[in-house]
């Protein structure tokens, strides 16, 4: 009986690891649909790697951590003070690292429509669509 519980439990535990995200993956054409619908897009990039590649053209540029991945102290505030927590908002940085973290305390905190776009700036480019330097 004891084996019993302890495989159930393992494979719980080994289960809730592969939950979805709090949060929706869109690619470069679902991205383009929400910035057409007016849902804005926060890249949380630093400013240097805004300057190196730009940023998609009306994007808000907010960074979230630093070089070192500490937190940005004026980006919550700032963040909750442009988006309501029922309000759609879409994220993107270089890979989708910082987007998967940052929307993860998002949903956290209570967002409940956060967007994150999958490969980031790099896969936006390489599709060749527009970007603007910041």
């Amino acid at each position: 009986m004891l084996l019993r519980w302890l495989g159930v439990v393992l494979l719980a535990t080994g289960l809730g690891g592969c939950a979805e995200p709090p949060y929706t993956n869109v690619d470069n054409a679902e991205l383009k649909a929400l910035l057409a619908q007016g849902v804005p897009l926060y890249d949380i990039r630093r400013p240097d790697e805004w300057r190196a590649t730009g940023v998609v053209e009306g994007s808000r540029t907010l960074t979230y951590v630093d070089k070192s991945g500490r937190p940005n102290p004026e980006f919550l505030p700032r963040f909750a003070a442009e988006v309501g927590k029922h309000d759609p908002v879409v994220l993107i940085c270089r890979t989708g690292n910082r987007t998967d973290k940052l929307a993860r305390e998002l949903a956290e905190r209570g967002y409940t429509q956060v967007y994150t776009v999958r490969n980031g700036v790099p896969r936006w480019v390489s599709e060749g669509n527009p970007i603007v330097k910041n």
